[in-house]
């Protein structure tokens, strides 16, 4: 793992623990304000010729102001895809916000996110004569999903993810409030 990725992971896991003694947050109105972790695994959809589409794994953190809305952060890797006889790497790293529909008499809820995110792709192939690339760009990123609570600690999700022109993701994932 690359010094600015460990430099990520670290200031988000001291900024989850410190964010942990403060959960608790009245509005006033009978909610509360609730921060949340939570890991995703699945598989990018890149539109790169030849190449296989990596394995997906990641990390993400929110808050939920109200039932309704939040913000959320999140930083995806992959594992290395064949390309061309080399290997595929990408990542992407977002911030949105989120917008949570709970379909009434059940713990099935949609979920909706539109915010930022930077992509960044590399490929490097063995084969003599073919390009070697490295691609990055920071664009409008969203997405879709559905979840379900099963408890009012523990949710799980599937989510695809629009991360930019060239990146797509798909993903099931876990998050645990406190």
């Amino acid at each position: 793992m690359k010094t600015l990725q460990k430099t990520l992971l670290a200031l988000a896991a001291g900024s989850l623990l410190s964010v942990s003694a403060q959960a608790a947050v009245s509005y006033g109105n009978g909610y509360t304000g609730q921060p949340y972790v939570g890991v995703k695994v699945g598989q990018f959809d890149l539109d790169v010729n030849n190449a296989d589409d990596p394995t997906a794994y990641g990390v993400y953190a929110g808050y939920n102001f109200d039932p309704n809305f939040g913000m959320e952060v999140e930083y995806v890797g992959s594992d290395d895809a064949d390309y061309r006889g080399g290997d595929i790497d990408a990542k992407a790293y977002g911030a949105y916000g989120t917008y949570r529909y709970a379909f009434p008499n059940t713990a099935l809820y949609a979920k909706g996110k539109l915010g930022i995110a930077r992509t960044e792709v590399e490929a490097q192939s063995t084969n003599f004569g073919l390009n070697n690339f490295k691609d990055s760009d920071t664009s409008l990123a969203g997405g879709v999903g559905l979840g379900y609570a099963v408890n009012s600690d523990l949710s799980v999700e599937a989510e695809y993810d629009m991360l930019g022109s060239d990146l797509d993701l798909m993903t099931i994932g876990a998050h645990l409030k406190f």
